[in-house]
């Protein structure tokens, strides 16, 4: 019963919404021909009919086969909605400057009215405004989900280490981060990225977490792409707060489990060393680094599996490499409390898959979530990278922070 009352609430102030902006549409065609008209408003309330379908039978839309349909009719509905919300509030702004005017011209002027001036009125200008304000995130979010989705990026950074050892000087290393395999549409687009980091030839390849969004069969038909990621000192990998299947209900604690063992099981068929709190040895001429790989470990409301003193214990090498899929992990107990750990690499914040990056400028709303968000930070001799993700989650495509093949390369200070 509070379920009904609830969409019927959601449903009525959509329509109450819909109405009021509809009003700058009514204003601006009243005088087309009745066709072009008609046209428009039915192109209008259909929108509105399969928002309010779409929030209907959201939950019924909630399994693996209409994944991806549910990922679009989300985008759709936020569309819609983001919209019509900007419309509104010009719209609400016109009705202000009316209100404005009605007062002062009953109390100012005594109710006259001033003479109509030649061209465009404000209203119809400020509906005009309200139409083109209610495109923008249609225009947006569609040239996101067409154009940088999988309009991957290779990202170079260079990293000074006083203690790296000599044999390591120049070592090439590629990180991808969140796959997200399961929110794919395109498999020869996601081959293309592939082989973009395959041509930088890079001498160790590492993966910091994501690979699904919650179920281990969605990287099925994508094993045989990723499994082509070959470095010859190696691949590595971790885990992260996706890959554990907690934000999907199971029929039981056995079932989830199975998912992430079979998970496990896809790391390591696709030639992928998985570090479950565990660390590796990369040797060169006789000498070291090493590799650490924690389970996720988040702030807030994000699982802690991970545990970096388990993972860290007994670890001799002069330079060592944290794999960790949360960078909040970084400020909260990599450098309080392991300050030999040189660089920590991670993913999750995927950038907000929305933002703006203009040389050295950046702006995304991921970094009011995160202190670290994007790209490379350096606190004393410590440093922590930050992948913008390969793949996308929720909304199927990108804003101005585009999908990354990370290239560092370490060398000698």
């Amino acid at each position: 019963m509070h379920r009904f009352a609830f969409l019927f609430l959601v449903f009525l102030a959509f329509i109450a919404l819909d109405y009021y902006v509809f009003q700058a549409i009514r204003l601006l065609f009243q005088q087309q021909n009745p066709w072009l008209k008609n046209s428009v408003y039915v192109i209008y309330w259909s929108l509105t009919l399969l928002t309010l379908v779409g929030i209907l039978f959201w939950n019924r839309m909630d399994t693996y086969e209409l994944a991806h349909f549910r990922s679009f009719v989300a985008s759709g509905m936020v569309m819609n909605l983001t919209g019509k919300l900007l419309s509104g509030i010009i719209v609400f702004f016109d009705d202000i400057i009316r209100l404005g005017k009605y007062v002062y011209r009953g109390v100012v002027q005594n109710g006259a009215v001033n003479q109509a001036t030649e061209g465009i009125t404000r209203s119809e200008f400020l509906a005009q405004s309200a139409i083109v304000a209610g495109a923008v995130p249609f225009a947006m979010m569609s040239y996101g989900i067409l154009s940088g989705a999988y309009d991957y990026r290779v990202r170079r950074k260079t990293i000074y280490l006083s203690n790296l050892p000599k044999a390591f000087d120049g070592l090439k290393v590629a990180q991808l981060s969140d796959i997200h395999s399961g929110s794919f549409y395109n498999k020869k687009a996601v081959q293309g990225g592939v082989d973009l980091l395959l041509k930088e030839k890079p001498d160790l390849f590492l993966f910091t977490g994501d690979l699904v969004n919650n179920e281990s069969r969605e990287v099925k038909d994508y094993m045989d792409i990723f499994s082509k990621v070959k470095a010859p000192l190696g691949q590595f990998s971790v885990l992260g707060n996706h890959d554990y299947g907690d934000y999907k209900h199971w029929r039981s604690a056995g079932a989830k489990q199975q998912n992430l063992q079979d998970l496990i099981e896809s790391h390591k068929n696709m030639g992928w060393d998985i570090m479950l709190n565990e660390h590796r040895y990369v040797t060169v001429d006789g000498e070291k680094l090493a590799l650490i790989g924690v389970e996720n470990w988040g702030k807030g409301r994000f699982a802690k599996y991970g545990d970096l003193e388990k993972a860290a214990q007994n670890v001799e090498a002069d330079t060592k490499i944290l794999l960790s899929h949360d960078p909040s992990h970084w400020d909260a107990q990599v450098r309080p409390q392991f300050s030999d750990i040189d660089l920590t690499l991670s993913g999750h914040t995927h950038g907000f898959q929305f933002g703006v990056e203009i040389g050295d400028f950046r702006w995304s709303p991921s970094q009011y979530m995160y202190k670290q968000w994007a790209d490379l930070y350096q606190e004393g001799s410590q440093y922590l990278y930050v992948n913008r993700g390969f793949g996308f989650l929720g909304y199927p495509g990108r804003i101005g922070i585009l999908p990354e093949i990370t290239i560092l390369e370490l060398k000698r200070a």
